[in-house]
């Protein structure tokens, strides 16, 4: 990363850096990259502990690279570390902005996920179960349909289509995995059908 800084962080900075990414957790309702903003305004402007270049470049790298979204926090606790002394201290910073982010939230569904279920049989539970499920079905297909028709497809590229559909009715009315029905994908676009 450019730009690094050389920091000394006291013990009550590593806790306010921790306290922050747990506040942030349960603010992070669209993901967490819906709170880079308020990262950014911790970390660069008011704590100074990273450049812009830094934050930037973090984000950049953590989302070019395969694996969860997340990972441009991993990358921002590092950066931090990295300037409060080295490798060990970027440990720390990972651990700690980690930990932060992923804590609250994963207690919070997981709580809310074990009242769900034990309380499945009251009407206002099953109301929300049951009004949900259009929801994100149809947050489903509109990903589909943004995906697939990303490439400047259109009704030209029907193969396409067809293994689109083939593919949803599959998942809906059969308990195929869907890593067959990936492999079956790569194939046919491995042959040029699709």
């Amino acid at each position: 990363m450019t730009g690094a800084l050389t920091l000394v962080l006291s013990v009550q900075d590593w806790l306010n850096l921790l306290f922050h990414y747990l506040m942030l957790s349960l603010l992070s309702v669209g993901g967490a990259v819906s709170t880079v903003p308020d990262m950014h305004r911790f970390l660069v402007e008011q704590q100074h502990w990273l450049t812009d270049a830094q934050f930037n470049a973090s984000i950049a790298l953590a989302q070019a690279s395969p694996g969860p979204n997340l990972l441009f926090v991993a990358l921002l606790g590092w950066n931090v570390g990295l300037n409060a002394g080295g490798w060990l201290t970027g440990l720390l910073g990972v651990l700690l902005s980690l930990a932060g982010i992923l804590i609250p939230s994963t207690v919070l569904t997981y709580a809310a996920a074990q009242w769900g279920h034990r309380n499945r049989d009251l009407r206002a539970v099953r109301a929300f179960k049951q009004g949900m499920a259009p929801i994100v079905v149809a947050l489903l297909m509109a990903t589909s349909w943004i995906l697939a028709s990303a490439n400047g497809s259109s009704l030209q590229d029907w193969p396409l289509w067809l293994v689109t559909v083939a593919a949803a009715l599959i998942v809906w009315r059969t308990k195929t995995h869907l890593l067959w029905l990936l492999g079956a994908g790569a194939l046919l676009g491995w042959h040029g059908l699709v």
